[in-house]
């Protein structure tokens, strides 16, 4: 390797070394290097145009016509994927590997390429969770105040309010806000009823 090439890779292993020291120090956790290198915020910002407090993860990518609120937090690895349009609205988590979908291909692979794409808006509503590797598919809406557990494949439009999980996802629950604003998610038990963590 030539000397210019051995001093940039010293550089970036210096610095490698400093950025990761400095986020253990302050985070307590171990980044791939690309993340540790730009921040989250400043990438939220910029695709937001300049929306408040948005976290988008350098690992996450993100296609098309998505259009994030402010107080939004996309994890590492998640897709977003606009192609159809998809919104997500303010205040709303998106744990690690999430795909939120716009399209699918599955008409174009079966007929040899001759069918179109198919795309369908799809929509998040404010304060939604969306649980680690959780997939959104194509033309879903999820109401308010949602949560959509780890793993799931939504297919259909999740109501405000309200847990859902497994594949595909069923509604397994409620999120209950009490009169003093807190908060309870209460599982469906079968014939016991409910029970609340």
């Amino acid at each position: 390797m030539e000397e210019r090439l051995k001093k940039i890779h010293r550089d970036l292993v210096d610095l490698a070394r400093e950025l990761r020291a400095e986020t253990r120090n302050e985070h307590n956790r171990l980044n791939p290097f690309y993340e540790d290198l730009f921040d989250w915020r400043e990438r939220g910002a910029y695709w937001t145009r300049g929306e408040d407090n948005v976290t988008l993860y350098n690992s996450a990518t993100v296609i098309g016509d998505v259009t994030i609120g402010p107080n939004c937090w996309i994890g590492p690895f998640c897709l977003l994927d606009g192609s159809g349009g998809l919104s997500i609205g303010e205040n709303c988590s998106l744990a690690a590997g999430c795909q939120l979908l716009t399209h699918d291909t599955v008409k174009w692979a079966l007929s040899g390429g001759t069918a179109d794409y198919e795309r369908s808006r799809t929509a998040i509503g404010n304060c939604c969770f969306i649980g680690t590797h959780a997939v959104v598919t194509r033309g879903v809406t999820i109401g308010d105040h949602a949560v959509v557990g780890a793993g799931a494949v939504v297919t259909h439009d999740v109501p405000a309010l309200s847990i859902v999980a497994g594949v595909p996802a069923r509604v397994v629950g409620a999120v209950v806000f009490d009169q003093q604003g807190g908060i309870s998610l209460e599982f469906d038990t079968g014939a016991e009823g409910r029970s609340s963590i």
